[in-house]
């Protein structure tokens, strides 16, 4: 058994968040890595929980020092992913689960060998049945429904690039919920 970074990639709105809450609390030894970002907490959050929360120089700062081992810019905010909170656990044989845009995605295949890397992708189905989840979740604009779009044709495109693909369609969450914990749990045991 060697430690993994397991990567969990998908649409927005196709379940990422609410898999990960699932084996947070029934697979026990996972490690979940915080994150910095230079947005604002929202309410509820505290720095170094779930996110490091820097300013803008920090950020760049570390850009510079090789802290990260994916960075990307969305609405206007940067979020990366720190070497520090990673590699230790791997190289200690634990198993790394992170949930990552696809352009963070593909930054880390380029640095993580890929016999310690997995990724696992969430599907969610057509366009339209993610665009009635989004739209049930909070109300948007059209022009972020369609970035929102633009942004599905490119995650689906990475589909194929997937050790394990979960099908989670509307409705089938228990499934989805069982067969990510079976995946991850597999992974942990290689």
């Amino acid at each position: 058994m060697s430690g993994k970074l397991v990567l969990l990639v998908g649409p927005t709105g196709s379940g990422k968040g609410t898999l990960l809450k699932h084996i947070a609390g029934t697979v026990p030894g996972l490690v979940f890595p915080r994150s910095c970002t230079t947005r604002a907490p929202r309410p509820g959050e505290k720095d170094g929980e779930t996110y490091f929360f820097v300013n803008a120089k920090e950020f760049e700062r570390r850009i510079e020092a090789g802290d990260f081992l994916e960075y990307a810019s969305y609405g206007g905010n940067w979020y990366g992913t720190l070497k520090s909170e990673i590699l230790p656990a791997v190289k200690h044989g634990k198993t790394v689960v992170r949930e990552v845009e696809v352009q963070g995605a593909r930054q880390i295949q380029a640095k993580i060998p890929a016999e310690k890397l997995r990724i696992v992708y969430v599907d969610a189905g057509s366009w339209e049945e993610l665009e009635r989840r989004i739209l049930a979740r909070a109300p948007i604009g059209q022009p972020e429904l369609i970035a929102r779009r633009k942004r599905y044709e490119d995650e689906t495109s990475f589909k194929q690039e997937a050790t394990v693909v979960i099908s989670n369609p509307e409705g089938r969450l228990q499934e989805a919920e069982r067969a990510f914990e079976a995946a991850i749990r597999g992974i942990a045991a290689e």
